[in-house]
């Protein structure tokens, strides 16, 4: 793929609305070249940006995957074995365990290829090659006096006809996503493989070691890692499961060094962020500051307290509510920490002087900049006062209402209230519910009504209190006068689950039954149904209308001032917000100062886990087969100074999606994975601080020590390649693997 003489142009002028500091950025691994080879060199990069993306041959892109929908890994062998994190795998490690067979607390390890478990629905996604398709997706698309909903059915309409010719005849996929708040686009192909089996993860007191009373904090010593296998057909392309599929030949996997970091080193982050918003106005900042987040934080907090109490009196629940405990917890805190960071950074004050200046620079200039840019901030201050209490109301449906479980399986039953009163055919109607059907063990294999029921009680008088009065459905305002106070909500809520036949697999399974013979009441008339309906019905009508109207107004003149902020800063690179697409971040290992007074080195070790250990607390319980390793020093390979690193930081720009992220050094060999950020920094989706902001990455040899010594995994490891020693130097010469990568593409060059 060569890239066109425009796209160069474009990539020597990116802007940014703000000062791209030190380390701050997740960049276009197509623009590698034109952006970033020389400063990354100047930081310690010894290999070229061709080394990092290449279409032409094997690269460093290609031993990365998004794994699953929301999570990254990196191939780690040259038979397709993945690395990632725990908490990334540990949805599937919840699914294979039981009370009986507790992987979850035991950890599991497959001692050989027949061992390895299968993982319906698990993907793991390559970027085959991403293109720019700007001028592809905006063709035909007029540039005003359009709706953002009109121009948004146009730019879907190329963004399929682009996606679909670019993929036909081919066994690959694609898709589109937009930049720059849709003032450009870009296409990525993609190899999406579907076989991908549980191989190796520790027990929970090594890969969630420190729980939630760590999580987002630094010193951390948490193994959390997991291993898994791509599996593919005879001819090394994707296949579905199959006894018969052999392990995934890559084109390239990375090299593991064992040399170790120091402060100064380089270090790049080779992944899939998902979301962050660094170009938001004041007034968006704002929002996400004092209005969405202390509501969702209020509503998780109250949820959380009542899982952490039922999962502690049983293994049952234990299980059952794992996973959903540990994602519902993750942005519950994280979100805790993004405020308290957005208040130190004073962001609101920042983003606003930032919005003075452009003013400034808009009257400023010509008369048609003037036109363009002089309404625009005083448009999106009105728009985000006056979505407000919409926003607000939507967050409680989301958050609280759609929180309780018994409403959200009724919501996703309603369809087919719905087919029935708009007379679809028998035909229609009997796929729909043998789906529904099929899905009833599922649900019900990870719930337990009594549990929900508790939550239902806290959570239900939070959604009616906490949503703007005008905004609250008929229904629930008399639900509040009929049962007034938290006592009578407890009293509706005792009577909603006794009386719901949702609340049971069996009883489930027989309302479907009855719907299937055409007798949709029994679904109607369930009063789970009647309130998941009453609620939705009126979120439909009364809130997302207004919400939508807004949020389209506010998307058209966001994308017009990051349009004219870079116009207005020309020295500025500007990076594109992440959108869950393939990211190059890199930085160097640093320590920071949090505070006044406080100081943290760049390292932990595996003394810190025994200093922490505590068995009264299940965050800090220490499995007995380490402690032992630790007494008797049996570290292999994988010690320095008498213990075992365990995990680093370094100043990446990092967001969720970046879990299982590779780590690599300047030679383009693994030295970590990846893991979570600190609490200082969290406020990074929004507003970096290279001061604050550092990325969380568990030390490849603490992972390496774990398999190796602790699950008797050696075979895993013979699979590898290693490279260096305790001893090495920590910037080594890129290894034999990496150097073969670079003999390819320099032949690959030469035949072209």
């Amino acid at each position: 793929m060569r890239l066109t003489s425009r796209l160069a142009l474009l990539a020597l002028t990116l802007l940014s609305c703000l000062p791209a500091r030190a380390d701050e950025g997740m960049w276009l691994p197509l623009l590698l070249k034109q952006l970033n080879e020389a400063d990354m060199q100047s930081k310690g990069l010894k290999l070229t940006a061709e080394q990092i993306y290449s279409v032409n041959q094997g690269s460093l892109k290609d031993a990365v995957v998004q794994f699953g929908g929301g999570c990254t890994g990196e191939i780690i062998s040259d038979q397709g074995l993945l690395l990632t994190n725990h908490h990334c795998g540990y949805g599937q490690i919840q699914q294979h365990s039981s009370v009986e067979k507790d992987y979850l607390t035991n950890g599991y390890w497959a001692m050989n290829r027949d061992q390895e478990l299968p993982n319906p629905g698990l993907t793991a996604t390559f970027i085959v090659r991403m293109e720019d398709v700007t001028s592809q997706v905006l063709a035909g698309v007029p540039t005003s006096n359009i709706t953002e909903a009109d121009r948004e059915k146009l730019v879907q309409g190329n963004i399929a006809r682009v996606a679909q010719a670019a993929v036909q005849g081919t066994h690959y996929q694609s898709f589109i996503r937009p930049f720059y708040n849709g003032n450009e686009y870009y296409m990525f192909v993609t190899e999406v493989f579907e076989d991908i089996r549980l191989v190796g993860a520790p027990p929970s007191s090594i890969g969630k070691f420190g729980g939630d009373t760590d999580n987002w904090a630094w010193p951390r010593h948490t193994g959390d890692f997991s291993i898994f296998r791509i599996y593919a057909g005879p001819d090394n392309k994707p296949a579905a499961y199959s006894k018969d599929n052999k392990p995934f030949k890559p084109r390239h996997h990375l090299p593991i060094s064992l040399n170790g970091i120091k402060p100064g080193d380089f270090t790049l982050v080779f992944g899939f962020p998902g979301r962050t918003n660094e170009y938001l106005t004041s007034w968006g900042v704002d929002e996400v500051y004092s209005l969405s987040n202390p509501a969702k934080i209020k509503v998780r907090d109250a949820k959380l307290r009542i899982l952490d109490q039922d999962m502690k009196a049983s293994d049952k629940v234990r299980i059952q509510y794992a996973a959903k405990y540990a994602g519902i917890a993750n942005y519950w805190k994280k979100w805790i920490g993004e405020t308290r960071g957005l208040k130190k950074l004073d962001a609101v004050t920042r983003k606003q002087e930032q919005e003075a200046k452009f003013t400034q620079w808009a009257q400023a200039g010509t008369e048609a900049q003037k036109a363009a840019y002089g309404p625009l901030l005083p448009q999106l201050e009105k728009n985000y006062r006056a979505v407000r209490d919409y926003t607000l109301a939507r967050d409680y449906v989301t958050e609280a209402a759609l929180g309780v479980e018994l409403l959200a399986y009724a919501n996703s039953l309603l369809p087919l209230v719905d087919m029935v009163e708009k007379k679809a055919s028998a035909e229609e109607l009997a796929t729909a519910v043998a789906r529904a059907k099929k899905g009833v063990a599922g649900f019900f294999r990870n719930y337990t009504a009594a549990t929900d029921q508790k939550v239902a009680t806290a959570l239900l008088p939070l959604y009616a209190e906490g949503t703007p009065t005008a905004l609250l459905p008929a229904y629930v305002k008399n639900l509040q006068k009929q049962y007034p106070g938290k006592t009578g909500w407890a009293t509706y809520v005792n009577s909603l689950y006794s009386k719901s036949k949702l609340t049971s697999e069996a009883s489930a399974q027989a309302v479907l039954d009855e719907v299937a013979k055409g007798n949709v009441r029994a679904l109607a008339d369930d009063p789970a149904a009647q309130l998941a309906s009453a609620i939705i019905t009126n979120y439909r009508a009364a809130i997302l209308p207004t919400y939508t109207t807004h949020t389209d107004q506010i998307a058209l003149l966001q994308r017009t001032y990051v349009a004219g902020l870079r116009q207005m800063q020309t020295d500025r690179k500007f990076y594109p917000d992440a959108n869950s697409t393939l990211r190059v971040a890199y930085g160097q290992v640093a320590t920071y100062e949090p505070a006044d007074g406080v100081k943290y080195d760049y390292y932990t070790t595996l003394d810190g886990i025994m200093e922490k250990a505590d068995p009264t607390n299940p965050d800090f319980e220490v499995p007995a087969r380490l402690v032992e390793l630790y007494n008797t020093k049996d570290y292999g390979p994988y010690a320095l100074n008498g213990t075992v690193p365990v995990a680093f930081i370094a100043t990446n720009h990092t967001t969720g999606g970046n879990s299982g992220s590779p780590v690599i050094n300047g030679s383009g060999e693994l030295i970590g994975t990846n893991f979570d950020r600190n609490w200082e920094g969290t406020m990074s989706d929004i507003m970096f601080d290279p001061d604050r902001v550092r990325n969380i990455t568990l030390d490849v040899r603490y992972m390496l020590f774990v398999v190796d010594k602790y699950a008797g995994a050696g075979h895993l490891v013979k699979e590898m390649t290693l490279v260096g020693g305790p001893n090495g130097t920590a910037a080594p010469e890129p290894s034999k693997e990496v150097k073969k990568m670079k003999v390819k593409q320099k032949a690959a060059k030469v035949k072209a």
